[in-house]
């Protein structure tokens, strides 16, 4: 399955995936039986599974990741934040969904403890992501942090990374880049990307960052382009303002806005549209995407076709 899955990455092939956050609950079951209704399963090549994004409550992202890649039979990259976790509970998990055959691990610092849902919680925060990516380079060698040989050695796992999309200065954001491929990263997510422009920047910096890194796995290194779809002109306005490393054009924003005066129907139609051509255009240069929608997965199908 993830052999299949990083060819089918590496290769010339059409490459989705899509973003799954877990409930505020106990079963996911829910979340599954909407991704049915939609028929994505069928037209993407994996899913991805949040951790407690902006540090609020949700169900487990290791073990719901887990579910949704037995209900399915496609590989699941189950995000880790560096936030929740020190070295001993990270290896603890790697080591225990590596027996439940989850090889993909997105390696995230996580959202400050502070934005959470709960009273008085307290980050662990040991490293940023390059700790998780590091603690996976061993794992892959067969050897703990520590360099204690694990008996037996985990399956091969596929580290996966995140950046931002846009920067004032994007040699600074090519650093960041290099510095996760140095740590072994397999691949990179980046931010949504709404500019045609800025996808072939990124991509640019991205080929020229792989040359750089010293690492051997970087030679094979993909770039996969986030996509959010934008509906609302609220959320255009807000993503633009309030968003670290993400850049909305003002003609997509101004046209939202006009939108936004004539109804909310009118509004999400010419949301779709856009978002839809933002969609095609970014297939069209680069046919490795990312969707992420809030579990709108109605809205993942129709924008994929």
């Amino acid at each position: 399955m993830f052999d299949q899955f990083c060819q089918n990455l590496c290769s010339e092939k059409p490459f989705i995936t899509v973003e799954i956050n877990p409930p505020h609950g106990a079963s996911i079951d829910g979340i599954i039986s909407k991704i049915k209704k939609s028929g994505l399963q069928e037209k993407v090549s994996g899913f991805s599974v949040t951790d407690n994004p902006l540090a609020k409550l949700k169900m487990s992202g290791v073990l719901s990741a887990i579910k949704v890649q037995q209900t399915f039979g496609k590989a699941v990259i189950a995000t880790m934040s560096m936030r929740d976790k020190n070295k001993l509970s990270l290896q603890s998990t790697l080591l225990g969904a590596n027996d439940f055959d989850l090889r993909c691990i997105l390696a995230l610092t996580g959202d400050p403890a502070k934005y959470s849902d709960q009273p008085e919680v307290k980050g662990v925060l040991e490293r940023d992501s390059t700790l998780l990516l590091s603690i996976i380079y061993h794992l892959n060698k067969g050897v703990d942090y520590s360099n204690k040989p694990l008996r037996p050695a985990p399956k091969p796992i596929y580290p996966f990374a995140v950046s931002n999309a846009y920067a004032k200065d994007m040699r600074r954001l090519q650093k960041r880049i290099i510095k996760k491929l140095n740590y072994g990263a397999r691949a990179i997510i980046t931010q949504p990307v709404y500019d045609l422009e800025n996808a072939k920047e990124l991509l640019e910096l991205f080929e020229e960052a792989k040359t750089i890194s010293i690492r051997e796995t970087a030679k094979e290194a993909q770039l996969i382009l986030g996509q959010f779809p934008i509906v609302r002109a609220k959320t255009a306005n807000f993503i633009d303002d309030k968003v670290p490393g993400i850049s909305v054009p003002k003609a997509i924003i101004d046209e939202m806005n006009l939108a936004s005066m004539d109804g909310e129907e009118r509004e999400q139609e010419v949301g779709y549209a856009l978002s839809k051509e933002i969609f095609d255009e970014v297939m069209g240069v680069h046919g490795k995407v990312h969707l992420m929608t809030h579990n709108r997965f109605d809205l993942c199908s129709e924008l994929i076709g």
